[in-house]
């Protein structure tokens, strides 16, 4: 089984560039996307019902902002778009979507914001996140979590932390936190194959053509809970997809 997670900076847009025909090409199981900018009534049947594959959506309450959705060609056994705190279900930032197997979360963390004034939602959130991961672990699932968590971890997680130490995205607590998440059980499924390696992004900046130059972030990330690592065959960035800021990630699963 292949999963992939992309966040497309805009759905409509990204359905311009050629986005149907890659989902057709690469063809996934699961294709999680972040940040669609929409609202469902506002796509093309193409978006909404392409070959093969059930799709589902969650928009937030600002139109143009946010959203998550999922295309999978096997119907979920539940589906919730909430991690149980209005300020966090508001915004269209969740889509958890239980598979049997796993349950499947494709999450679009926040930003911190300009001038990191967003940093206390997004650690409330952080929080309110791992409550609910956690509370479906001691049901005794397995969990597959994937999306951009708008944080770089460690130092080779992007091109230049030294400059970046006072931004977020790169704050100590930001950081922390993931480490925090890790140490709870959850793997984050890159490292696990690429412990070391740096120069592995995931987000460029559109403004300073950062991509050309790949002076980078990894924003985008699979986890999953320590008991199910052994079922992830490999965890690989298709950092030559073009389309968006981002490119997508993805997992393979025996």
């Amino acid at each position: 089984m292949k999963i992939i997670s992309w966040n497309v900076n805009g759905i409509r847009a990204i359905e311009k560039k050629g986005f149907l025909g890659w989902l057709n090409k690469e063809n996934p199981d699961i294709l999680c996307v972040q940040e669609t900018k929409c609202h469902p009534e506002q796509l093309t049947d193409n978006l909404l019902k392409p070959n093969q594959y059930k799709t589902f959506w969650s928009a937030g309450e600002k139109k143009g902002y946010s959203g998550v959705a999922v295309f999978a060609k096997k119907e979920p056994e539940n589906i919730s778009t909430k991690i149980g705190k209005k300020e966090f279900d508001c915004e269209g930032r969740n889509l958890i979507l239980d598979f049997g197997e796993f349950v499947l979360f494709n999450i679009y963390f926040p930003n911190g914001g300009a001038g990191n004034k967003r940093v206390p939602y997004k650690m409330k959130f952080y929080d309110q996140f791992l409550k609910v991961v956690k509370s479906f672990q001691k049901k005794g699932k397995n969990v597959v979590i994937c999306g951009d968590v708008n944080t770089a971890h460690t130092e080779i997680d992007l091109a230049r932390p030294k400059n970046n130490q006072e931004n977020t995205g790169f704050l100590p607590e930001e950081r922390a936190w993931i480490t925090k998440f890790t140490k709870e059980g959850y793997v984050d499924t890159f490292r696990q194959f690429y412990p070391h390696e740096s120069g592995h992004y995931t987000y460029w900046d559109y403004k300073t053509a950062a991509r050309t130059r790949n002076v980078g972030w990894r924003l985008d990330y699979f986890f999953v809970n320590e008991e199910f690592l052994p079922k992830v065959k490999s965890s690989f960035i298709f950092k030559d997809v073009l389309g968006s800021d981002h490119c997508p990630i993805g997992i393979e699963i025996k």
